[in-house]
């Protein structure tokens, strides 16, 4: 596929099919990630993937985590956020490494990490999977965190939902960057 045209077209698709994904497309997809621009080539991504039963103990963790932070929650919110992991066969959680030497700035390992989850996503586009980036309250969740084995100051950038497409994506245009841009001549 051509990058411009996957550029273009791909899209978030959340609701994909409970077919595994083979390992090996996995790892092709991985191998995209780290094909990503880093400063100093410090490689500050970190990927855990969950699959199977990894996926229901992660949304346990996100059950117990979301009842310390609201007792009150009932059964049915707590089941709620216990089934988040199990939207697709493949969840990847990406984490980035704090830096460990002076003339590497934080921000750039972060956008590193984001450069890696957008890789991924360009590379499931073209191999035609579906996948969706996803953050929210959970990736920022010190226990959580602690059970991809991040620690607590490490940030998540990403929880990417993987799977094959059960629906077709909305093609709506996006909009330009005429609006964004300023040009300076």
């Amino acid at each position: 596929m051509d990058t411009l045209l996957a550029i273009r077209t791909r899209h978030s698709i959340g609701k994909v099919k409970a077919e595994a994904v083979p390992r090996g497309v996995i790892e092709k997809l991985l191998n995209a990630a780290v094909q990503a621009p880093n400063h100093y080539k410090v490689r500050p991504w970190r990927f855990v993937v969950l699959t199977g039963n990894g996926r229901n103990q992660l949304g346990e963790i996100m059950a117990q985590s979301m009842k310390a932070r609201f007792p009150q929650l009932n059964e049915e919110a707590l089941a709620k956020e216990r089934a988040k992991p199990l939207r697709s066969p493949v969840l990847i959680a990406v984490g980035v490494d704090k830096p460990t030497e002076s003339k590497v700035l934080e921000i750039e390992n972060i956008c590193a990490a984001a450069a890696a989850c957008e890789n991924i996503l360009l590379a499931v586009h073209a191999l035609g999977l579906a996948g969706k980036w996803c953050t929210g309250d959970a990736a920022r969740d010190p226990l959580i965190k602690k059970f991809l084995g991040f620690t607590e100051d490490q940030h998540i950038v990403s929880f990417l939902y993987i799977g094959y497409p059960d629906v077709t994506p909305d093609a709506a245009p996006r909009p330009g960057f005429e609006d964004r841009t300023v040009w300076m001549e």
